[in-house]
This record gives C-alpha cells, sequence and structure tokens, in this order.
C-alpha cells in the first residue's frame, strides 16, 4: 500500500469533553423534539450504535454529545470524525491509524481515532458521504470493537460508543448503490429522527434568547430584546438551514445591532417558496403560471442542495434523485454559473446566487 503521510483538512478529527447547551434549550417544547427527548433517554442507557438522521443544521452533533454525557462512557473522550472533509486517501489511516512502515512516510506507528475515542464515544458525522470502499472497512467495528491498524497484524479492541449522523435517508441511499445494507444494519440499532427547525417553530424565541445570551457574553456587548413583529416574521420563515441558520443570523443581529439584517436574509433565504408572483391586471394562464412557478420552486431547492453539499455537484445529483447529467442541464437551463474552474475543494464556501440574474459565464466544469 502506497499512501502519503498527510495532514487532514483542520477540524476533520476533533476531540472534545465541552458542554452542551442547557436541555431545555437542545428539546424545547415542541411535541416532534419531545419523542426526541425520550428516544435520547432509552439510547444514553443502551451501549449499543445509534443513528442520528436529520436535515443539515438540525442539532445532530449536539444530540450525540449530549447521549455520551448521559452515557456511562460521558466521563471518557468525545471524538468527532467529520467524514466528508477527510481525503478517501487519508481515512482509512487516521481512522484506523498505523504501524511504522507501513506505507511512503509511516516513520513511527500512529494510534487512529477509535483509540483515541477508547471508553468512550466515536461520532461519525455525515457517514453517507464516506465511499463504498471505506464504508466496508467499517463493518467489523461497530459489531464487535475489533479493527487493525494499517501495516499491523494484531486485532485491537476498544469499548467505544458508536454514533453515526446523517442528513440523508440511508434505505433511499441503498437502493441507489450507494450505502451498503449491512453497514446500515450494524449502525442503526436505535434510530433517531430530528426535526427541522420548521417543525418546531414555537421553540423559536427560547432558542434566540439562548444565542443572544451566548453571543452578548462573547461578544461583550448588550443586545436590545427582539421585537414581537420580528419574532413573528422568524416564525414564518421557512428555515432551510435550520437551527445553525438562526444562530449565524443572531450572531449577525449581534455585531450589527440592527434588525433589519435578519429581515433582509430571510427575505433573500425565500421563506414563502410557493408563493408565486401573479400579474395584478388581465387574465391569468393558470397553466403557463403553474408551470413557471414549479420551475422556480425547481431551482430554488436545486441552489440549496447545492449549497449543503458544498457546490460538489455529484453529490447534490445524489441527494435529489436524478442523473449527474440532468444536474448540468438544469444548471445550465437556471444560468447558474459554475463555482472555480479546474478541482473543485469539497471544503469550498458557497454563497447565495439569485437564480433571476445569475448570467452564464461559461461551460459548467465536471466534478473531478
Amino acid at each position: 500500500m502506497t499512501t502519503q503521510a498527510l495532514t487532514p483538512a483542520r477540524d476533520a478529527f476533533t476531540v472534545h469533553n465541552s458542554a452542551s447547551p442547557p436541555e431545555d434549550v437542545i428539546f424545547g417544547s415542541s411535541p416532534a423534539m419531545e419523542a426526541v427527548r425520550l428516544s435520547v433517554g432509552v439510547a444514553a442507557g443502551a451501549n449499543v450504535p445509534i443513528l442520528l438522521q436529520g436535515p443539515s443544521g438540525s442539532g445532530k452533533e449536539i444530540l450525540a454529545r449530549l447521549i455520551h454525557q448521559r452515557s456511562s462512557w460521558g466521563h471518557g473522550t468525545f471524538v468527532k470524525v467529520n467524514c466528508p472533509a477527510i481525503p478517501n486517501t487519508l481515512f482509512e489511516s487516521e481512522l484506523f491509524g498505523y504501524q511504522k512502515g507501513a506505507f511512503t512516510g509511516a516513520y513511527a506507528s500512529k494510534p487512529g481515532r477509535i483509540e483515541l475515542a477508547d471508553r468512550g464515544t466515536l461520532f461519525l458525522d455525515e457517514i453517507a458521504e464516506l465511499e463504498l470502499g471505506l464504508q466496508a472497512k467499517l463493518l467489523q467495528l461497530p459489531q464487535d470493537g475489533q479493527f487493525c491498524r494499517i501495516g499491523g497484524h494484531r486485532e485491537r479492541q476498544v469499548e467505544v460508543r458508536f454514533i453515526c449522523a446523517t442528513n440523508r435517508q440511508l434505505e433511499k441511499e441503498i437502493k441507489t448503490g450507494t450505502f451498503r445494507q449491512d453497514l446500515f444494519y450494524r449502525i442503526n440499532v436505535l434510530t433517531i429522527e430530528l426535526p427541522g427547525l420548521q417543525h418546531r417553530i414555537c421553540d423559536i424565541p427560547m432558542l434566540a434568547d439562548y444565542f443572544l445570551d451566548k453571543f452578548e457574553r462573547e461578544f461583550n456587548r448588550p443586545v436590545p430584546t427582539l421585537s414581537t413583529r420580528l419574532i413573528q416574521a422568524m416564525q414564518k420563515y421557512s428555515w432551510p438551514g435550520n437551527i445553525r441558520e438562526l444562530e449565524n443570523l443572531l450572531k449577525r443581529y449581534v455585531i450589527t445591532g440592527n434588525e433589519e439584517t435578519i429581515c433582509s436574509s430571510m427575505e433573500n433565504g425565500h421563506g414563502h417558496d410557493l408563493e408565486p408572483e401573479l400579474p395584478v391586471e388581465g387574465v391569468i394562464k393558470l397553466k403557463d403560471a403553474t408551470r413557471k412557478a414549479t420551475k422556480e420552486l425547481e431551482q430554488k431547492i436545486i441552489l440549496k442542495t447545492l449549497e449543503a453539499h458544498r457546490w460538489n455537484r455529484r453529490m447534490a445529483a445524489r441527494a435529489l434523485s436524478i442523473s449527474y447529467a440532468a444536474l448540468l442541464y438544469k444548471l445550465r437551463e437556471a444560468g447558474i454559473p459554475p463555482r472555480g474552474s479546474g478541482r473543485r475543494s469539497k471544503n469550498e464556501s458557497s454563497s447565495r446566487t439569485d437564480l433571476k440574474t445569475a448570467p452564464i459565464s461559461g461551460p459548467i466544469n465536471r466534478e473531478p
């Protein structure tokens, strides 16, 4: 095996012993989160693999930390592995570790993240992003805690609480051939479904208070209370970015001190995607109006999916259950320009593009 001992992307692997937000903030008072609260109580008391499913930004990592803290391994280490941020060539060596001389650049033996999580929790975030070959290498670990370092000949044993998270429905990924069925059965002994923020609107005032207090202390500046008008507007918004979007908007508000920054962001975020523009006067052609509204909604869904997958078009196509060629066609049709040129980084930052005005600046490059 020839592998370079490279350094993975920053924050791909993190080790934490930090505390979670208060539980009343995590769970709120919505019926959807009450079901999650009950599931967490069961999951924390059983040392079995746990699968957390929910949209991006819904709080899967926070929930994983809470399960860890409540479990019998709560005194141990919480090790997060950010699967999409790690090059495939590095994932195996960083997760399992390696022996001296196992490959070019392995000048000394190195323990992997599994060993760091011994008597603690290993959290694999966005596990659905792993390629099939790497998924196969994980099969034994959640079943019996055994693994072998690269270049090693001895099976090692760890006691690890195994938690995985994904923003996809893995049953659908299995049908499309992008996720292994045998791995799915090993990681979903207990499954917890997290709702998006639009399904827990009643929790927005409490979440807003929590974030405002947090950022007031972080930036050391007084923050005025949000107006009733703004709270009502926030409860009508669709929140495609979920709690993470709410957190970032309130951080911006604390820095600027202007409620209009939040209102403007929500307006640009198309919180009312199903409200088509209709002529004030004249005849409305229902067929044409419906076709136009459907096309606009489709383009907004595509844009949000691309942003959620860091503008990786192949991953976005899989998430949308369409072919890569079909996605490229729809991007050209919408006039969405390519993001940069040449090989695209998975960590490339994304910014919102106005679908109605974005010019076509050239042919869309193929993903590497």
